[in-house]
């Protein structure tokens, strides 16, 4: 499990990096090709949580990735019809989205702590929470704006970068200690 937790860490850090860049050179308003972008996150999360699922074995509760899976969808509809409505009601689903989410990260983060690396993925969480109530009040602020998450796509990446090193760092620890 946990080299294809590592790599879906590696994947998801290159799919933030890659997707917030085209959000912010391409999303100064809810134009067609933002749309689709604001869209396409929540769906990458979903396809990452039934491949961690997947990979989970019969070890690990599995609930809070049935719960992500189905609040990822949800976004992504949410998101779809938000967008029709401008950037207020994109960052306020957006934040509604970063809030639970951040949750379920920080439940699983916690669940999965004997695995290793996964301090970043709980200081992930928390920071989600932060971030998601701070779009949703910057939804009501006048000119509000989506590059901002770009911004939190990129931070997420990089703690989904810093445990997939922290995994590796781990798994070659212990591959040193069984060969000794």
């Amino acid at each position: 499990m946990t080299k294809t937790l590592r790599n879906l860490y590696f994947a998801r850090f290159g799919f933030a990096v890659v997707w917030a860049i085209l959000t912010i050179a391409i999303a100064k308003t809810v134009n067609p090709g933002a749309a689709v972008l604001l869209v396409i996150y929540p769906l990458f999360d979903a396809a990452a949580a039934v491949t961690d699922f997947r990979s989970s074995g019969t070890t690990r509760p599995k609930a809070p990735l049935y719960v992500n899976m189905g609040l990822s969808l949800l976004a992504a509809v949410g998101l779809a019809i938000a967008a029709a409505s401008g950037i207020p009601s994109v960052l306020r689903v957006w934040g509604a989205w970063a809030i639970t989410a951040g949750i379920v990260q920080l439940i699983v983060a916690i669940l999965r702590y004997r695995l290793g690396g996964q301090w970043p993925m709980i200081l992930s969480g928390a920071i989600s929470v932060l971030a998601g109530t701070s779009f949703v009040l910057m939804a009501g602020r006048p000119d509000p704006s989506l590059t901002t998450i770009g911004g939190y796509a990129i931070l997420g990446g990089i703690f989904f970068l810093s445990s997939a090193l922290r995994l590796r760092q781990l798994a070659a620890k212990r591959s040193a200690q069984y060969a000794e």
